[in-house]
């Protein structure tokens, strides 16, 4: 049996960070529902601890239907190295667990919080432990962790060594600037792989490069048993790992596979568009309008006569459908597809005239739909 690779959705939280994005309670929880109950995520990160009045809202209304869905442990939040605070807010919410925010990198740490790595080494403790004793599980995000391999890599090692000893059940390792390629995202996992075998780590992408979900799948083959990732790849800047797309690597290009319900993709990414107000690019893999439209006449011929332009990415897996593309670059195949969806027969005199007036629409760059079609036989 092929082994199953984790994915953590954190469109309700680092997704909400997009530019111009910002999503209800009644929203939230639409997504939520959507994400673990109908596409099967193994787990949702839904907000940031202490960030509004709004937000404990969202949690609270996620938490209470969690409960009764028997999904609490699923549902996370973002909390902060802040003593007592995070941890308090989490229990007003009932949320059950917290991914806690520490320096992955020297950097950040001495020149934002001005603290040597003892003082947040001994501050984290106290918040995991106080967690810890509020029967919140703690998974622990590593900031800025890409940088701190290339610039203090002793550091991250002192900082993931003290975790081990800690009660916490998973760390996560943020490329949060997005700046690694494939190559580095997989030796610098693996050597951190190696010094600490028996702790379980996630990825968290961004998409600074275009290289999110190159840099998943490298963590993946380098032993990561869990990725991040968001629908839509909504996100801060260039957006996060597109859970659409890496969903598909993982299950077609690695020995592993998600649990997701992949027919469950499109409605999910069209949830999302909706109530985030970012329209997905037409071209975007998996979910863009274009993304299974077949425009050229040789390709329509081919797949009419053997499905010659097929290939593993077939659109009734993720909940969409094949079309093929009317204008000046069709041909018969093209023309036969679209009659066939209509259930209309034309003889070949009549296709003739017909593929002419297409081909002369599409010369003068109008835009012609299988809708369009009866108009222009009527004509």
């Amino acid at each position: 049996m092929r082994k199953y690779i984790e994915i953590m959705d954190t469109t309700l939280r680092d997704g909400e960070q997009m530019h111009g994005v910002s999503f209800s309670a009644e929203e939230k929880l639409s997504i939520a529902r959507m994400l673990l109950k109908e596409l099967n995520v193994d787990r949702i990160e839904v907000a940031s601890a202490r960030a509004s009045p709004g937000e404990k809202e969202c949690v609270a209304k996620i938490t209470e239907w969690a409960k009764m869905e028997n999904l609490l442990e699923r549902v996370e939040v973002l909390g902060f190295v802040d003593g007592k605070k995070s941890v308090d807010w989490l229990k007003e919410c009932d949320a059950k667990v917290l991914n806690l925010l520490a320096k992955g990198s020297l950097k950040h740490l001495s020149m934002q919080l001005r603290k040597t790595p003892g003082q947040h080494i001994a501050d984290i403790k106290e918040v995991v432990e106080y967690a810890n004793g509020n029967k919140i599980n703690v998974n622990v995000y590593l900031e800025d962790w890409s940088n701190g391999m290339l610039d203090s890599q002793e550091y991250v090692m002192q900082l993931i060594a003290a975790l081990e000893e800690m009660p916490v059940k998973r760390i996560m390792l943020a490329d949060t600037l997005g700046i690694f390629a494939p190559e580095e995202t997989g030796k610098f996992i693996g050597i951190v792989m190696k010094r600490f075998p028996e702790i379980a780590f996630d990825f968290h992408a961004h998409d600074d490069y275009g290289l999110a979900v190159a840099n998943s799948l490298a963590a993946i083959n380098s032993g990561i048993d869990c990725v991040h990732a968001t629908i839509n790849g909504l996100g801060e800047r260039a957006g996060n790992t597109a859970l659409e797309e890496i969903a598909a690597v993982i299950n077609d290009k690695t020995e592993f596979e998600t649990r997701l319900n992949e027919n469950a993709i499109a409605r999910a990414s069209d949830l999302v568009e909706m109530f985030s107000g970012k329209r997905i690019c037409s071209n975007k893999p998996i979910v863009g309008d274009n993304a299974f439209v077949q425009t050229a006449g040789i390709h329509a011929d081919g797949d009419l006569k053997a499905g010659l332009y097929e290939s593993a990415l077939k659109p009734d897996r993720f909940g969409k459908q094949r079309e093929y593309a009317l204008g000046k670059l069709s041909g018969h195949a093209s023309l036969e597809q679209n009659l066939k969806k209509l259930g209309l027969s034309l003889n070949e005199d009549e296709k003739k005239k017909i593929l002419g007036r297409i081909v002369q629409l599409g010369d003068l760059k109008k835009s012609i739909t299988t809708e369009d079609l009866p108009y222009i036989i009527a004509d």
